[in-house]
């Protein structure tokens, strides 16, 4: 099936690629109702869920916090900030991680996996750092 891009898809995945972020829903809306002020949270919803969907954009639902859209939707996986709630892409590489090893310590059919890592943030440490000064 063909997925039809509409001018408010068009929109939403516009500014998701353009702010370069992972972001929640509510903020893509504030983002989007600039451009769109008719436009309402519902519609955003919808949308990315229909674009993450169609595996346009990834989904991010990080320990049942608010879900993330991830404007690069190929696999990799994420750093969390634990203080702005900041998500950024980790690059590493998965040397010898398999789906079929995963599975064979707890009997499951694998699919697939997420690797979670939390942290603070940069711009977080820097703020400690000179609040401490």
């Amino acid at each position: 099936m063909q997925l039809r891009m509409t001018n408010q898809r068009e929109i939403i995945l516009r500014e998701l690629i353009n702010s370069q972020r992972h972001l929640t829903a509510d903020e893509l809306y504030d983002i989007v109702k600039k451009i769109m002020p008719r436009i309402s949270l519902a519609t955003v919803y919808r949308n990315l869920e229909i674009l993450s969907g169609a595996k346009i954009i990834g989904k991010l639902e990080i320990s049942g916090r608010q879900k993330r859209f991830d404007y690069n939707p190929s696999e990799h996986d994420h750093i969390y900030c634990v203080v702005c709630h900041r998500v950024d892409n980790l690059e590493m590489a998965h040397k010898g991680l398999s789906t079929e090893e995963f599975g064979a310590v707890v009997g499951y059919a694998v699919t697939g996996y997420r690797l979670e890592i939390v942290g603070v943030c940069p711009e977080c440490q820097r703020m400690k750092d000179n609040k401490e000064k």
